[in-house]
């Protein structure tokens, strides 16, 4: 996979992208990550980007042109998703990182400012992706985000192939189930037996038991889009019992 960036601050990313598991997935040849500071592309003697709203109101817009002609130089002959960070856009969820996993391009646009001038939106972007409902300073750490949960989907990057798999939102769009380990005794509080029984199907089962009442007392809108086994409905009908 590519990925392309598109913002003013560049610098921002260096650290993200030089450590962990992103770092891991470019040392694998999985992922090649390119910032473009899309400042280059003005075509004023002054480099601005932004200019007054038509209209009038608060703040700067992002111009056009520098935007455009950041994506034509970066996209000759090829098609990758745009993806505009922004508070509008739809709210980023595990099924679209790996919708988006499944891509071989994508480019993210970082705005500051105001907003963006809506050409570009109309014209350039393929998605519109929000982390939540709330306004950050620039589309940088959202760009980040979105980059993260995609790059770990991608094959070999985590090393257990399990892992993605039984994430939370994953596993049918449930919470993840609690985790243990060493020792099994602390301070007097003791892991579950049923995970030292070496039983793996009463493990199974009663991991699939907790992510669900983890997902009924923390998160219960999830159900109403959650991908339910036939026996997840049947212990949901007798929770709803009791």
């Amino acid at each position: 996979m590519r990925i392309d960036v598109l913002s003013l601050f560049p610098e921002m990313f260096t650290g993200v992208f030089e450590t962990s598991i992103l770092k891991k997935a470019s040392d694998l040849g999985a992922v090649s990550y390119h910032v473009t500071n899309f400042r280059d592309f003005a075509d004023n003697k002054h480099k601005t980007v932004d200019d007054y709203p038509y209209g009038g109101g608060a703040g700067m817009v992002l111009k056009p042109q520098p935007v455009f002609d950041a994506v034509d130089a970066l996209t000759v002959g090829k098609k990758p998703r745009v993806i505009l960070l922004c508070p509008q856009g739809e709210v980023h969820s595990q099924q679209k990182a790996e919708e988006l996993s499944q891509e071989d391009h994508l480019l993210f646009i970082c705005g500051h400012y105001e907003g963006y001038d809506e050409r570009i939106r109309e014209h350039i972007v393929t998605d519109e992706i929000s982390i939540g409902d709330y306004v950050l300073t620039g589309g940088e750490l959202a760009a980040m985000v979105v980059i993260d949960s995609v790059v770990r989907l991608l094959p070999g990057v985590l090393g257990n192939e399990d892992s993605p798999v039984q994430d939370s939102f994953s596993n049918g769009g449930l919470l993840e189930h609690p985790h243990y380990t060493r020792p099994a005794d602390f301070r007097g509080m003791k892991v579950p037996e049923v995970l030292t029984s070496g039983h793996h199907e009463n493990i199974q089962e009663w991991r699939e038991r907790e992510s669900l009442n983890r997902t009924i007392s923390r998160r219960p809108e999830l159900l109403e889009k959650a991908r339910l086994t036939d026996r997840q409905k049947k212990w949901l009908e007798e929770q709803k019992k009791q």
